[in-house]
């Protein structure tokens, strides 16, 4: 019998420590859920004995009747059509561990990892790893040596930033060199300097933490016969982004009243980017990044919007309103709605202004995955990363152009801001009763359903009774109650596959579900108190991802394989690893879901797991590597020689500081603590997990 290691010792939601909520999210667990809206659960709105077997089996069509939601089986209903959701992708779950490989699935054939609390990344067996690039490293030109007792907002300003996240390479025509892109997604100052104030902080210290926010692009190159990548420094490319660098709100709330401010009268110039979690990578060659808490960066906020997005009465935690008058919503009631979008990046441009994407919406962006439909139209897929809020995906009007002329280069720049944002309906398909909290599955074997994506907004037009255009960009989580969107367990990362087509999001946890007060248990959220997360396969028809209608079911039920309430697509259960607060997530050359997780309740450093989601194997889950005491592990990228992680926030316990280090990674006893992103390979340089 498997033997977990003890619980870790925590106060907070999803395993963080407390210092962890203090900085990344402004204790957002703690504070009262923004939405208190009254909308339909996916378990209350059945319609009728609907077939679970018969809808994802058959190659029928699924629609949605009505945008408040009635599923229902239909042919010939091309507006509202869905590809069903094939229960095991041609072969029974009886097939599983037959005739296939002994040692997994092709691109997971390693030793899993072990549970563990080292201090350290832990690694399989035969493979070894090196750390790319650390926090404070020099990247631009003039840009000096990392000193954590001599930093200064100059320095910082030309180097990597601080708690790297979301990760994207990118190819470049210069031999063994790509393009890494890297999110900064806050600052933790206890852990950055010493003796720091929290009641007190210097101006020094505001200023180094606005240029450690941010992103940072830096060549990297590779040694081939190793899988070992470094940085390339003062390549031309490089490039930092930070709090007050120039971003500009493009698409179609762009000089809204909304968005203007008193340094910014055209609500079309923003200073800096807060917050940015995960993201994506185009077809054309950009990089999105998605503003995710950026509500705890402003204070002293009092309005409806602000409580629904999370503004707090009080002063901030990091106190830059007392250095910049934007950070105080008393005095910039406005200054707040200019985050919280998604950001699109030219790095082959380093003199391009990043662009804020109004048409995208406004919400806690974790990430933004964008694919292609038949006719070449990118669809952007899109969680709002809180508490018992929603799934979103928008689809563009315009056509990708291919190539890589200027003209080709510049239309594609506009792809983002004309097109259609959209909120998800789920609707399960088993009644209520057999839905009771504990994730007992129901009687037909599956948590599954089918839904509706329900317009919001077209360019100038407002699809939300009572709200314009503008409104529903800028307030896109009160447009999403108004049509009865779907509360879901802190929708995070979203990947489609490259090979099915399929969606993959990653549900993180939710310990209020079922509170009193709070929404209790349905089929796509199917535990109450659910501290270990879940993730949701979604099917459109697969050729058409612009369709608004879609079949969907949970891939994974995370937790302990010991617990009933578990589930792994159906996989034997006694042969996979414990996976605990699914976060990013990714996909290797093989189709195989890379899960990255945060948070982890199961007494485990967090760490790097890959599942099969094809053939007899699917749903057979491994773990790949664990992070350092503290940390989480983020932005994977798995290429077929090397695994790229971010390590954020090493050493993030509670009580640490930088005279007192809970953890020593990555560079020993003596040193300080930093944030780095780490280059895994085989040491025999053959491909991963072949």
């Amino acid at each position: 019998m498997r033997k977990l290691l003890p619980l870790l010792s925590s106060n907070h939601a999803g395993g963080r420590s407390a210092l962890t909520c203090r900085y990344r999210c402004g204790d957002a667990c703690f504070h009262e859920v923004p939405n208190t809206s009254d909308n339909e659960y996916a378990g209350d709105i059945i319609a009728g004995a609907l077939s679970r077997r018969s809808m994802m089996r058959t190659a029928a069509v699924v629609t949605v009747a009505t945008a408040a939601g009635g599923a229902v089986l239909t042919q010939n209903a091309p507006s509202a059509q869905a590809a069903a959701v094939p229960a095991t992708d041609g072969i029974s779950h009886g097939g599983h561990g037959g005739s296939g490989s002994a040692d997994g699935a092709r691109g997971l054939r390693f030793t899993p990892v072990a549970p563990n609390t080292a201090d350290q990344v832990t690694v399989p067996a035969g493979y070894a790893q090196n750390v790319v690039i650390r926090w404070g490293e020099p990247i631009l030109r003039g840009a000096p040596a990392f000193n954590a007792d001599k930093q200064t907002a100059a320095a910082q300003a030309g180097q990597f930033g601080y708690n790297n996240d979301f990760l994207s390479l990118l190819p470049l025509r210069e031999h063994g060199r790509q393009v890494l892109v890297a999110n900064h997604e806050y600052t933790d100052e206890v852990l950055m300097f010493k003796g720091y104030d929290a009641a007190n902080p210097t101006r020094e210290q505001v200023e180094i933490a606005w240029a450690a926010h941010g992103l940072s692009v830096v060549v990297v190159q590779e040694e081939r016969r190793s899988g070992k990548l470094t940085p390339v420094s003062r390549h031309y490319l490089n490039r930092r982004l930070t709090a007050t660098s120039v971003f500009r709100l493009t698409g179609p709330a762009a000089g809204s009243d909304l968005l203007k401010t008193s340094a910014d009268p055209t609500g079309t110039k923003v200073l800096g980017t807060l917050n940015n979690c995960a993201g994506g990578t185009t077809p054309w060659g950009t990089t999105l990044h998605g503003e995710e808490n950026f509500n705890q960066y402003f204070a002293n906020g009092t309005s409806a919007t602000d409580k629904r997005y999370g503004l707090g009465t009080g002063a901030t935690e990091r106190k830059w309103e007392r250095f910049d008058k934007r950070f105080d919503a008393a005095q910039e009631p406005n200054e707040s709605h200019r985050f919280g979008w998604v950001v699109e990046l030219d790095p082959y441009d380093p003199d391009s202004t990043p662009r804020k994407r109004t048409a995208l919406g406004r919400f806690k962006h974790e990430a933004a995955q964008p694919r292609l439909t038949r006719d070449g139209r990118p669809v952007v897929y899109m969680g709002d990363d809180e508490r018992f809020d929603y799934f979103y995906k928008f689809v563009s009007s315009k056509r990708m152009k291919k190539g890589n002329s200027r003209s080709a280069r510049e239309h594609n720049l506009t792809l983002l801001d004309e097109g259609t944002l959209y909120v998800a309906k789920l609707t399960g398909d088993s009644p209520a009763a057999e839905i009771d909290g504990t994730g007992k599955l129901p009687n037909d074997g599956e948590f599954d359903g089918s839904g509706v994506w329900i317009p919001l907004a077209t360019g100038d037009v407002s699809h939300v009774e009572g709200m314009t255009a503008e409104e529903v960009y800028v307030f896109t989580r009160l447009a999403g109650d108004k049509v009865g969107a779907t509360k879901m367990d802190r929708p995070e990362d979203v990947e489609p596959s490259p090979r099915t087509g399929r969606v993959y999001v990653a549900l993180t946890n939710n310990t209020d579900r079922g509170k009193a007060g709070k929404a209790g248990a349905d089929e796509a959220n199917p535990r109450n108190l659910n501290k270990h997360g879940q993730i949701l396969e979604l099917a459109e028809h697969w050729d058409d991802p612009s369709a608004d209608g879609f079949a969907w079911r949970l891939f994974l039920v995370a937790g302990d394989p010991e617990d009933p309430a578990t589930y792994f697509a159906g996989y034997p259960k006694e042969t996979v690893s414990p996976i605990s607060c699914p976060d990013n997530v990714a996909f290797d050359p093989h189709g195989n879901l890379w899960i990255s997780t945060d948070g982890a309740q199961l007494g485990s450093h967090d760490g790097l797991f890959g599942v099969a989601t094809l053939g007899e194997r699917r749903g057979e889950l491994k773990q790949f590597l664990t992070v350092p005491k503290g940390a989480e592990t983020c932005g994977p990228i798995i290429q077929d020689r090397r695994v790229i992680v971010a390590v954020q926030h090493p050493g993030e316990i509670d009580g640490a500081t930088v005279e007192k280090p809970a953890s020593v990674w990555p560079d020993g006893p003596g040193r300080i603590v930093r944030p780095s992103v780490v280059a895994v390979y085989r040491k025999d340089g053959r491909d991963i997990g072949v």
